[in-house]
């Protein structure tokens, strides 16, 4: 049975940009596996099946509803164990965890500074209203003054990736030689820009650029599905 997996959209259903729905995509695809795309706009999640969580993604397989990207994951690896495993044991599930704090805490804070304009423009007209007051009421900022400070963030950003760039010196993942789940997670936070905006975020000698490059080939280009933000 194949699973329906619930992404998130804009205007354009065929540009899904969530990270976490990211972080799911590429997880489906290392197992595997086949997933019917739901394309699901913000206020259609509350809606999914029966409203089971506030956020996307979801999936189903079978009987099975599963929500948040990292339980999916568990999800996945524990249902389908001869398959291509995304953590490779307990300590990759607990090194993951560790990846999935670092990038909330330390890449989406200032992605988020560089993606609200365009994440908003690229909404149907219902849900970009309902994402100006959503994001507005929880920063307490317009959005354009959000945006504004992007470039005066830009080199601590890309000074806060040198554990990962440094760590990129002597392996070529997160995962060690193949990709894990835990190089999926960073992976959907800078994919999440590649698809919302052109904004450059790394120079193209960058390791962490070239390591993005790699998991943009990934499972026969999965990732390169969306075109970039032009």
């Amino acid at each position: 049975m194949t699973i329906l997996f619930y992404d998130l959209v804009g205007h354009d259903t065929q540009r899904p940009f969530s990270p976490h729905c990211w972080k799911t995509k590429m997880a489906l695809a290392h197992k595997g596996l086949d997933a019917t795309k739901v394309p699901t706009r913000f206020l259609e999640v509350p809606k999914v099946e029966g409203g089971v969580s506030k956020t996307v993604p979801v999936i189903r397989d079978g009987d099975r509803v599963v929500a948040d990207s990292f339980a999916i994951a568990l999800y996945l690896d524990e249902t389908y164990p001869e398959r291509p495993t995304l953590f490779a044991g307990e300590g990759g599930k607990a090194t993951a965890r560790f990846i999935e704090r670092w990038s909330q805490l330390t890449i989406h804070p200032y992605l988020t500074t560089v993606l609200l304009a365009d994440l908003h423009g690229m909404q149907d007209e219902a849900n970009r209203a309902y994402f100006r007051q959503s994001r507005e009421q929880r920063l307490g900022k317009r959005l354009e003054e959000v945006v504004a400070g992007r470039d005066a963030g830009l080199a601590g950003f890309r000074a806060s990736l040198e554990p990962l760039r440094s760590m990129l010196g002597y392996q070529p993942f997160i995962g060690g030689t193949s990709p894990l789940f835990a190089d999926y997670i960073v992976f959907g936070a800078l994919q999440w820009a590649r698809v919302a905006s052109p904004y450059r975020l790394l120079e193209a000698g960058d390791s962490v650029a070239q390591w993005f490059e790699r998991c943009l080939d990934l499972h026969g280009g999965t990732g390169r599905q969306v075109a970039a933000a032009a």
